[in-house]
């Protein structure tokens, strides 16, 4: 996150918060880290439920920006669907985090809140009742920077499903499964297929010369992000919902679209070394779990693209591997919330999917990937 602002004021600093952050936050407690008077982030967390420890939220809030070795302040800001009349939302948990602050040694230089009728800072002692107009925070963002609309759950519905694509892509998936049994001389290949897939017709050549990319399957993955996400061809939607429905291929796709194709060519083979019984190179495997060296989030951001048009053309019983694909491309970007949403989305076809249920234990236990704590 390398967004700087320059605020005049706490009705200026609240209105630059969703230019921070890409997006207009709502019941959420959101976190500005600073260094040297700068901003150098923002974390947006939900809100704690009702009867929470206040205390132990704070602690954790405090934990996450500590992982930041530059942090030395920082800002927090209530977003919340609550009136002010009675006095501003969130006066509990500002005063837990003023401690866990002091305690961490880190300056908390404002608690905010802006409610459904007003804001207000909790360290303003000549704040009139009611809060502060909501008027004073309608200044625009910085020109140079896109704000989504919505706010922090727009962006993880996948796109609109065309009912003609999704049965080219179906159909290419099936002439594909009948192409690698015929090639590979392998039934199981076709062992989730309908009765109809096999049925003798001649096989699509098309499907044939689909199946022989995966020859060269690392060149594939790399082919998938130069592709117009929203234009997938069939074949193309077939080739990659068959392999990210394969975790040992799925996972070779996400460490190398976390890194490069050299990087994609050392998954493959610890892969296949790990199948005949050698050990998993560990630093292969931290990249899984957000270790390691970061990643470019435009990388990232483009096989996230193309995993989720894939995910649309998707017959439902594909559909939970590119979902669990798209969910820890999302938490790798630092998007929980949207990681929480695929990943729910692919429990519900299968309730045990193995990548699906980490991504939602990461979720749970707000655990982030470490290059997220790393300033470019």
């Amino acid at each position: 996150m390398t967004t700087i602002v320059k605020a005049a004021d706490a009705a200026h600093f609240l209105s630059l918060v969703p230019a921070v952050l890409g997006f207009t936050p709502t019941r959420s407690l959101v976190l500005v880290p600073f260094h040297r008077g700068r901003s150098i982030g923002a974390m947006r967390l939900d809100l704690p439920h009702a009867g929470a420890d206040l205390d132990a939220f704070a602690a954790t809030c405090l934990g996450m920006v500590c992982r930041l070795p530059d942090a030395d302040a920082l800002a927090a800001a209530v977003f919340t669907d609550q009136s002010c009349g009675e006095g501003l939302p969130g006066a509990a948990l500002a005063r837990s985090l003023r401690r866990a602050a002091e305690a961490c040694g880190v300056h908390l230089t404002d608690a905010l809140t802006v409610g459904s009728d007003g804001w207000g800072s909790h360290f303003d002692t000549q704040l009139p009742p009611g809060g502060r107009p909501l008027t004073a925070l309608s200044l625009p963002p910085p020109a140079t920077v896109q704000i989504a609309s919505g706010d922090q759950a727009s962006g993880a519905v996948l796109p609109p499903l065309d009912p003609g694509r999704a049965e080219a892509a179906a159909a290419a998936l099936r002439s594909l499964r009948s192409a690698l049994t015929t090639l590979c001389g392998d039934r199981d290949e076709a062992s989730d297929e309908s009765p109809e897939d096999n049925d003798g017709t001649r096989i699509d050549p098309a499907a044939l010369v689909a199946a022989c990319r995966l020859d060269d399957v690392v060149e594939f993955f790399e082919q998938t992000l130069e592709v117009d996400a929203a234009a997938l061809a069939p074949y193309d939607a077939a080739l990659l919902l068959w392999c990210l429905s394969r975790p040992a291929l799925r996972d070779v796709a996400l460490v190398q679209w976390s890194a490069d194709a050299e990087r994609g060519i050392q998954a493959l083979e610890a892969q296949r070394r790990w199948e005949e019984g050698a050990e998993y190179p560990p630093d292969l495997a931290m990249t899984m779990w957000g270790e390691g060296p970061r990643p470019d989030p435009d990388r990232l951001g483009r096989a996230l693209a193309v995993a989720r048009h894939a995910a649309a053309l998707a017959p439902t019983p594909l559909r939970p591997g590119a979902l669990a694909t798209c969910a820890w491309l999302s938490w790798a970007l630092g998007r929980s919330t949207h990681a929480e949403r695929y990943a729910r989305l692919a429990v519900q076809i299968e309730p045990e999917h193995g990548l699906s249920e980490i991504v939602l234990s990461f979720v749970a236990a707000g655990h982030l990937p470490d290059w997220a704590f790393r300033r470019t």
